[in-house]
């Protein structure tokens, strides 16, 4: 009797946490969509979209609130540092789950692990001494869309490579059993049965390892050069929608300060659909 208790004891704490978790982000939804509700009506959905540029501290009538450039860069970064650290996290995982000597692949796994602690401002640093010179000696003025991108490749990179071997680990034993038993080679076994039995996991990997790379503030804007322009190349200064929450934030006032929090409610939009998206892909490998 005082097991069961005890057992219902821990699923109501479980569940009553769980309810916590969600009513947080429930009321930080609800915080940036009222704070919006201001530049929403005032200055509506469309100039955000179609003024000619970002200079919000005029006012409604004279300022002009125009988010495409910041939104571009925003998935312009975002979209090369997972093009670049999908691949690399993916072969990094493969790496160190089937092709590595047990104490290489542990201290790898260690190793990864540590980059995926290091605050972000240092990787900002990082780039600000020693990716930016490099850079502009290529191709002036060093801080641009390519730096950003390269910095962010490194930070979410962990991300992709140990939820990577975390589905690697999941694959039953029976599958590499059977690969083994129809003489199949390494690499055979890896493409053919593991990849596909741990897509789902791979997939979220690369969805989470995305959101991230969308919330990151401090590295790119260090590095990126905080320009409000529509990138052309990959050398163009750049700003994106969280560095512009961040430089701005401390002095906006009225529908400018509005209009920061209705950047901020895209961005948690952008984060729930991919939340969803790896959702959808879960369930879907589950029931394929």
């Amino acid at each position: 009797m005082s097991r069961q208790w005890s057992e219902h004891l821990l699923l109501w704490t479980l569940r009553g946490l769980a309810m916590v978790a969600g009513c947080i982000i429930l009321l930080i939804g609800a915080f940036l969509a009222v704070e919006s509700v201001p530049a929403l009506r005032e200055v509506g959905l469309g100039r955000f979209f179609s003024d000619t540029s970002w200079h919000p501290s005029g006012g409604v009538e004279a300022g002009s609130f125009n988010f495409a450039p910041m939104a571009a860069g925003t998935l312009a970064v975002t979209s090369g540092a997972v093009l670049l650290a999908t691949p690399l996290g993916i072969g990094s995982a493969l790496f160190c789950h089937f092709y590595a000597p047990r104490g290489l692949g542990v201290a790898f796994r260690r190793l990864v692990e540590l980059l995926a602690g290091i605050p972000s401002v240092v990787y900002g640093i990082w780039g600000l001494v020693v990716l930016i010179p490099l850079i502009r000696q290529w191709q002036p003025p060093g801080q641009s869309l390519l730096a950003g991108i390269l910095v962010l490749t490194i930070m979410i990179l962990p991300t992709v490579a140990l939820l990577t071997e975390s589905s690697l680990r999941a694959v039953p034993r029976s599958y590499l059993q059977g690969a083994a038993a129809l003489g199949l080679s390494r690499w055979a076994t890896v493409w053919g049965v593991v990849l596909p039995a741990a897509r789902s996991g791979i997939v979220t990997a690369v969805l989470l390892a995305t959101g991230r790379a969308i919330g990151e503030t401090m590295a790119v804007l260090m590095v990126m050069g905080n320009i409000v322009q529509v990138p052309t190349s990959v050398f163009d200064p750049v700003r994106a929608l969280t560095a512009n929450i961040a430089l701005e934030m401390g002095y906006a006032m009225d529908a400018h300060r509005s209009a920061l929090f209705v950047s901020g409610l895209m961005l948690l939009a952008m984060v729930v659909v991919l939340v969803a998206m790896s959702v959808w892909a879960s369930e879907r490998s589950r029931y394929a």
